[in-house]
């Protein structure tokens, strides 16, 4: 008997969990969620402060980016969540939707007014449960629990009245009235425990007749017939397996994986396909194109006095933890932020701090070795762009990422301002009786062209790769877009993409809450 289903769902991140969750809500449909990586049932996801244990390990797709000749050749890691939840499962669980100006410019690039941020604030409103109560922007009662951090470390605190000091105003809610000012972040936990995607729309549909999950189930093809997706062929315990799709195939595998999968079935720019000997059967220009992510620049400081999070992992902390879900364990790293900008005269925010009571350098490579205190000043309004590709028709070869870090020098301008407004924030205030010499870029850096060249060898990712199978027009007058606004891939039937790929631009802001949001909408879409 041929495995069939209604709907198959390729990957159980953040879209991929949303979407199985809420299309199983109709008893009628029935759904299949393919996921490569295995369980999110382990400590180092629970606990929020431990989420780097699981980077780099077999739960990580670790991934490396191209050389970046704008970071003078250096390559970059970029985890992402091989496991049930996603990169919700490995984030920092920061709770942040963007600007409202970034779902008013998404309707604009693709002529949907359901993409404008008063469309989209309802589906928001509708996937939330915020402690704080329900309100003009905020929901309560959805799957995704919302609260403010249980434990905030004290340096927290005094950072954010530093930022107030240094002119910027208040703000105790980003998803709010306003974006711009200084605050505490509300992150998606649960009493003290990470609260990933999952666990909102996953777990709880597990009883569901209708749902089946299969994990270790690397998909290795949309299957294309007549030109429509029919069902997907994917690798499981050693064995080739195909499964048919009644009605959809939807990819839900992020900005990497997406676009991976459709070069691998035959959907993509034809000349590339052909150069790594994959037949063209659909010749889609832009699968791959436009990928953008957030860029940050670590400022850091030694520290006079006082215990910095590289110390919570003691059994005092654990004891916490375990005992009454508060402690330094409960943090999420980064637990207070700044949107500002780089400019006065721009009309938006383009920057956004994330404090951290803790010496992050080089993406985590290596562990803090002092008590320090960071700023990672991050561009949240990109310019640059850049491409996945295939390196192989092989399933199981990595793509090669092109991050095209750096290519517009505005963005480089704008990550100098950055690090210069970091720096006057930290001479002000309590903070400056916290903090002693400055690690980096260094008390003596200061002209201009030394900064360049610092941002140039320091910078990082965030981690929010978007844009690789965009969303354009109806009318099909973007020839680089992907998906139409219904996110259905353009050219052929019964095949959408639902995850941060799909995103025209970067939100100003973390990316996990608007990938749910997204799978919200196609839900909507797919169950008419």
């Amino acid at each position: 008997m041929t495995d069939e289903f209604d709907v198959v769902v390729v990957g159980a991140g953040s879209g991929g969990c949303a979407l199985a969750g809420r299309l199983t809500e109709d008893p009628s449909l029935s759904v299949l969620l393919l996921e490569a990586g295995g369980s999110d049932d382990v400590l180092e996801v629970q606990v929020p402060a431990a989420m780097y244990k699981t980077w780099r390990t077999r739960r990580d797709w670790n991934y490396t980016t191209e050389p970046q000749p704008g970071l003078d050749g250096r390559r970059l890691f970029w985890p992402r969540g091989k496991l049930v939840g996603g990169s919700s499962s490995i984030n920092a669980m920061i709770y942040m939707r963007g600007a409202a100006a970034d779902y008013d410019e998404w309707a604009r690039l693709t002529g949907d007014d359901a993409w404008s941020y008063e469309q989209v604030l309802p589906l928001f409103r509708r996937m939330e449960d915020n402690a704080r109560g329900e309100d003009r922007w905020h929901g309560v009662g959805g799957p995704l629990r919302v609260e403010d951090l249980r434990s905030p470390h004290p340096w927290t605190r005094a950072v954010v009245e530093s930022t107030q000091a240094a002119g910027h105003p208040r703000n105790d809610d980003f998803n709010g009235a306003t974006q711009a000012g200084t605050g505490q972040y509300q992150v998606t936990q649960k009493r003290g425990r990470r609260w990933s995607a999952a666990d909102a729309y996953l777990h709880p549909a597990a009883s569901r007749p209708n749902l089946t999950v299969r994990t270790g189930a690397l998909t290795t093809r949309v299957l294309l017939a007549g030109g429509r997706a029919v069902g997907v062929e994917y690798r499981r315990g050693g064995q080739v397996r195909t499964v048919r799709a009644a009605r959809e195939v939807v990819l839900s595998g992020g900005a990497i994986n997406s676009p991976q999968l459709l070069m691998l079935s035959g959907v993509g720019p034809a000349d590339h396909l052909r150069e790594v000997g994959v037949d063209v059967v659909h010749d889609l220009p832009g699968v791959g194109q436009g990928l953008q992510d957030h860029p940050l620049v670590p400022v850091i400081w030694h520290v006079r006095s006082g215990r910095s999070l590289f110390r919570g992992e003691s059994p005092a902390g654990y004891a916490q933890w375990f005992g009454a879900r508060r402690g330094p364990l409960t943090s999420n790293i980064a637990e207070a932020g700044l949107f500002t900008r780089s400019d006065p005269g721009l009309p938006e925010v383009d920057l956004q701090m994330h404090y951290l009571p803790v010496k992050f350098w080089r993406q985590a490579e290596v562990d803090p070795d002092v008590d320090a205190f960071t700023t990672a000043v991050v561009l949240v309004h990109v310019a640059s762009r850049g491409s996945v590709r295939l390196r192989s028709a092989d399933p199981c070869w990595a793509p090669a990422i092109d991050a095209g870090y750096l290519t517009e020098t505005r963005d480089v301008d704008a990550l100098v301002g950055g690090v210069q407004q970091a720096r006057d924030i930290a001479s002000g205030g309590p903070l400056a009786g916290v903090l002693a010499d400055e690690f980096s870029p260094g008390g003596t850096v200061h002209r201009p062209d030394d900064l360049r060249r610092c941002v140039r060898q320091t910078l990082e990712s965030l981690y929010h790769p978007v844009s690789s199978c965009r969303m354009g027009p109806v009318d099909d007058s973007d020839d680089l877009a992907v998906v139409d606004p219904q996110l259905r891939v353009r050219g052929l039937d019964g095949l959408r993409v639902v995850d941060a790929s799909v995103m025209p631009t970067l939100v100003r802001g973390n990316t996990n809450a608007p990938t749910m949001m997204v799978a919200e909408r196609a839900a909507d879409l797919i169950r008419g």
